[in-house]
């Protein structure tokens, strides 16, 4: 070893190293020196609108619908007061006015701050990088990319003044909810023109541009109200405002404008849109930004009829029940291919649609009530060996204070399993859950990727009491398991992405787990295809199909209301299609719930819905036993009880008029 550094050190290979050295600087220095000589980019798209739409294709590959980010009318730079520019600059770029295009000092900051938290915590572009991002690179993180952004910023500083750039940036950045550009941002957010925001108002904009998705303040008040103050901070840091006005403005209430103006990226299947850029955005780390006019082909596992089928039951306020006031009621609902797991439908609320808002099929958190049951209790119950026709326990009981009631009010002592599921019986559910352990029934919820609490383990669980709740793409994946045999598939939109290029940047993994057995899947499509045939959801049934599913409704609990509904529920399914649909508001009051329950709800929009889907298809079975012969012997049992104890009440009643005859007649 030693004679190897020897060798190394000696006065030839140092004079060797030192000329390679040399030249291998050199050509570097050249290169750099060639390119900013002669490397002129075209900036002039920076002052024009580039928009190359993004296609979403169907299931069948067809073209199914477009977005593009078409921006509003933009604002000159004149028109936007200084603390708003102020805030801007001080929390994205705060040397802006002094660098070049290029901030080193902010780039071996970044690199400081990021090896020392072991991750990346802060960047270091600027507000000149960031518009040539937005407006004339692709958005991948490339060092390729890095590189052009590098000799572009110089061009864009030497072409445009910084008031430029700055007010071409603010007129093309995104700023979430659907507004692009700090006019649409002003209006949507404050219902305001850009010249009367306050400076409160102004830094939560320039806090929203950071993660526009994560720190909308419709739907992230807080995380944006965090951002907004530090924003402020900043802003006092450099010199912008003094700290009594940094002070004063982080104390002011943000008061968010509900005058929006319609959906700045037009296109058909709003919601089922919304729901393919979020996945793409959280599942494949792609930009929202970058989708929306980077020239995109997305395929997804859309099915144009069954979407169509969805959108024109929910066009007719008809279909849907009433409130106690005349305040719109909500709803969401999902239905997907059991078979894949692609969502084929998906409409996310009423009403009128903001892109990329509160989307109730994929982000909604209640409670699913009933819907729960088959889940939760009857499929352990059946992995442990309980049949259809075993007796449980149908009478008023508490298991260590907690005290279900069924909601008729009525108690049959006992019951059978498939009767108790088919009327939706809830203390025969309760005690079944007792029976086999709340533990059996927190590895089926686990394994039907039911997302649950630490909180969500209790008896409670049984009826649908759950911390944070689910969504309707939830229950329809979860209940995709019976329609697939026993097997579940993740339920997701997209197939696949390919950039402007050609190139796939995603691709769906396709991945099964096996849930249950196919003959507990079995016993479960026997019991529910009965609680739809003889049971609550008896609406829900469409002529001519085999539908299986389950009703559920939620009570609300309201001071001073002694009866309502807060969540209405159904998950139904054919061997091909699994839709769960929800009804309520998205926060209950005394104002705001239902006055009917999901077998008048939920289960007459599921029907209406499939009706349109099954039109002209072949049926398709099951291939299980009916539960009427069960159903047939329960009642003959039932009779032959009320014949007995009727001639029990004709003997005793005999028995008492002769003792009353014998007494008198000792008298």
């Amino acid at each position: 070893m030693k004679d190897l550094f020897t060798k190394i050190l000696n006065k030839n290979n140092l004079y060797f190293f030192y000329h390679t050295g040399l030249i291998l600087f050199s050509a570097v220095l050249l290169f750099i020196i060639c390119v900013l000589t002669f490397y002129k980019p075209d900036i002039s798209l920076l002052t024009t609108e580039l928009k190359r739409s993004t296609e979403i294709y169907d299931v069948e590959l067809k073209l199914a619908s477009k977005i593009t980010a078409n921006k509003t009318e933009g604002v000159s730079i004149d028109d936007i007061p200084e603390h708003v520019k102020n805030a801007v600059v001080a929390i994205e770029d705060h040397r802006f006015y002094k660098h070049t295009g290029i901030d080193y000092q902010a780039i071996f900051r970044a690199v400081y701050v990021n090896m020392k938290a072991g991750k990346v915590v802060e960047g270091g572009s600027t507000i000149t990088q960031q518009l040539i991002k937005i407006a004339l690179l692709e958005q991948n993180r490339t060092f390729k990319r890095k590189l052009e952004e590098f000799f572009i910023a110089r061009e864009v500083e030497k072409e445009y003044t910084k008031d430029e750039i700055l007010e071409m940036y603010l007129n093309q950045i995104y700023f979430g909810h659907g507004a692009w550009g700090i006019k649409k941002a002003a209006q949507i957010y404050f219902g305001k023109d850009v010249n009367d925001l306050s400076l409160s108002e102004g830094a939560m904009l320039a806090a929203v541009i950071n993660i526009p998705t994560k720190l909308d303040p419709y739907n992230h008040y807080d995380a944006a109200l965090k951002r907004r103050n530090l924003v402020l901070s900043r802003m006092a840091t450099n010199g912008y405002i003094d700290a009594e006005h940094a002070k004063q403005a982080k104390s002011e209430e943000i008061v968010l404008s509900h005058n929006q103006k319609g959906d700045q990226v037009k296109g058909k299947y709003p919601y089922f849109v919304d729901a393919v850029l979020t996945e793409a955005s959280q599942k494949y780390n792609l930009e929202i930004d970058e989708l929306l006019r980077g020239g995109y082909k997305i395929y997804t596992t859309l099915d144009q009829h069954i979407q169509q089928a969805v959108e024109e039951v929910y066009e007719n306020d008809g279909n849907f029940p009433k409130g106690v006031t005349d305040a719109l009621v909500q709803s969401g609902m999902v239905l997907i291919n059991p078979k894949t797991g692609g969502i084929n439908a998906l409409i996310g609320g009423r009403g009128k649609h903001q892109f990329l808002g509160y989307n109730r099929a994929t982000k909604l958190k209640a409670s699913p009530g009933s819907t729960i049951k088959p889940l939760a209790v009857y499929t352990p119950a059946l992995e442990e060996g309980y049949q259809l026709t075993d007796l449980l326990v149908d009478e008023k009981m508490s298991f260590g204070g907690y005290e279900p009631s069924n909601a008729n009010g009525q108690y049959l002592g006992e019951v059978p399993l498939y009767e108790a599921i088919i009327k939706s019986l809830n203390v025969p559910t309760v005690w079944l859950m007792n029976e086999i352990g709340i533990e059996k029934s927190i590895h089926a919820l686990e394994r039907f990727a039911i997302p649950l609490t630490e909180n969500d383990r209790n008896l409670s669980l049984a009826l649908g009491g759950m911390e944070r709740g689910v969504s309707p793409q939830d229950m329809a994946e979860a209940y995709s398991t019976f329609a697939n045999k026993g097997k579940r598939f993740e339920s997701h939109t997209i197939v696949k992405i390919e950039n402007a290029q050609g190139q796939d940047v995603a691709v769906w993994n396709e991945k099964s787990t096996k849930v249950i057995e196919k003959k507990v899947a079995d016993q479960m499509n026997r019991l529910l295809l009965g609680v739809v045939e003889y049971g609550t959801g008896k609406n829900a049934a469409v002529d001519g199909y085999e539908i299986a599913g389950k009703t559920g409704s939620v009570q609300v609990t309201i001071p001073g209301v002694k009866s309502g509904v807060k969540d209405q529920w159904f998950v139904g399914y054919t061997p091909s299609l699994v839709g769960a649909v929800w009804v309520g508001y998205d926060r209950s009051d005394k104002d705001h719930y239902l006055t009917t329950h999901s077998s008048q709800g939920t289960a007459l929009i599921f029907q209406k819905v499939m009706s349109n889907v099954l039109e002209n298809q072949q049926a398709e079975s099951f291939r299980v036993e009916s539960l009427e012969q069960l159903i047939e012997e329960r009642k003959k049992e039932l009779e032959k009880q009320e014949r007995e104890q009727y001639w029990r009440d004709k003997g005793n009643e005999l028995k008492d008029s002769w003792k009353k005859w014998w007494d008198n007649l000792l008298k």
